[in-house]
């Protein structure tokens, strides 16, 4: 079931773990039943991992900033680069998949302060994520965040097991 321009469809071979793969950008979320991984890279984003170990549906976002612009009172731009919306794809599409939000586990990854001397909006971010998923009640069994390094993250949907490799030495 695919759903909207922020579902990602991009798939290539992690031959890492020799499997299918989806990957996510920033503002994108993928949520499957499938028996294939997600991947994403982190620096000050925050990605929210969702499985419900009773039938096998699970899904990942990857979002920017914590809340939506706002006009005079009313979201300007309704984008799963905003956490608010990221949050609601990820768990809407997770219940037209069967997945049940009683049985909801999820993960919290990300948040890192990758660059000197700017604002902690990474921080923001995962201050957001923990307190979405507490007020509705979704059990969190695992938290990841913060630090100064990016991260790249491969989800097992069908599991909700998560590796995630620190990205300790960048490129130039």
């Amino acid at each position: 079931m695919e759903s909207g321009p922020h579902f990602s469809k991009r798939t290539y071979f992690e031959r890492n773990f020799n499997a299918l793969a989806i990957k996510i950008l920033p503002g994108e979320y993928h949520v499957t039943d499938d028996n294939i991984i997600i991947s994403t890279v982190l620096g000050s984003c925050v990605s929210v991992c969702i499985y419900d170990s009773s039938n096998g549906v699970g899904g990942m976002n990857h979002f920017m900033l914590p809340g939506e612009a706002q006009k005079k009172g009313k979201p300007v731009d309704p984008s799963a680069r905003y956490g608010t919306h990221a949050m609601e794809l990820l768990l809407g599409h997770f219940i037209k998949l069967g997945g049940r939000q009683a049985s909801l586990e999820a993960k919290v990854f990300g948040a890192g302060r990758v660059m000197d001397g700017m604002s902690d909006v990474g921080r923001q971010n995962a201050d957001f994520a923990l307190d979405y998923l507490t007020a509705r009640n979704i059990q969190l069994s695992a938290v990841d965040v913060g630090d100064i390094y990016p991260r790249k993250l491969i989800f097992h949907p069908n599991t909700g097991q998560v590796f995630v490799k620190k990205i300790r030495k960048q490129a130039m």
